[in-house]
């Protein structure tokens, strides 16, 4: 389980097929194999891990459902390890299950997100509520048609990849697990 609180930020060292390379940020001193971290909100099992660098592998379902299978050399990534028991969830709830690959439409005035999310998860997403971008805790500003708005804070844009997003840029989208359980629980409303 994360948080969505991004703890720093790593360069991609090496992308291909089912392998995936991380620069390993000197915090994260205490991670080996087995441990959980949240790559641009994706939770990944770490592989392999030395002074310098992380390892992961990435099943093909992962790759098709997230932005994973288009990271290059070079290409920077938000990460998050797990959260410990008996910490502050300062974030929200969340689980590293990418459900789905949203577009940035806007990010020009930098208090401000617009992205298009797929029509299959708008059900999720309530304005006021949690989800997270590229593993990041955001509150939902407002919904409209298949495009959501996020606040961001100047904090949120120094110390995560946001800063670095265009318009066009693909982004992964987990909504609220909460809400999800809510609205499986609910009868259909046909």
């Amino acid at each position: 389980m994360f948080t969505g609180i991004i703890e720093a930020t790593a360069e991609v060292l090496k992308s291909s097929g089912a392998s995936l390379v991380i620069g390993r940020p000197a915090a994260f001193d205490d991670i080996a194999p087995g441990h959980s971290i949240a790559v641009s909100g994706v939770c990944l099992t770490v592989t392999s891990a030395d002074a310098s660098t992380t390892s992961f592998d990435v099943v093909s379902e992962t790759m098709d459902r997230s932005t994973l299978g288009t990271l290059r050399k070079g290409s920077r990534v938000n990460l998050e390890r797990a959260v410990a028991v008996g910490e502050r969830l300062h974030g929200h709830i969340v689980q590293g299950h990418c459900e789905g690959v949203g577009t940035v439409i806007d990010i020009s005035d930098a208090s401000r997100m617009r992205v298009r999310v797929p029509k299959d998860l708008l059900p999720n997403i309530v304005p006021k509520g949690s989800m997270t971008i590229d593993g990041v805790s955001l509150t939902v500003a407002s919904v409209e048609g298949d495009e959501i708005e996020v606040a961001l804070v100047p904090f949120t844009l120094e110390n995560t990849i946001f800063g670095t997003l265009s318009p066009g840029d693909s982004v992964n989208i987990e909504t609220d697990i909460i809400g999800r359980y809510v609205a499986h629980l609910l009868p259909s409303r046909t």
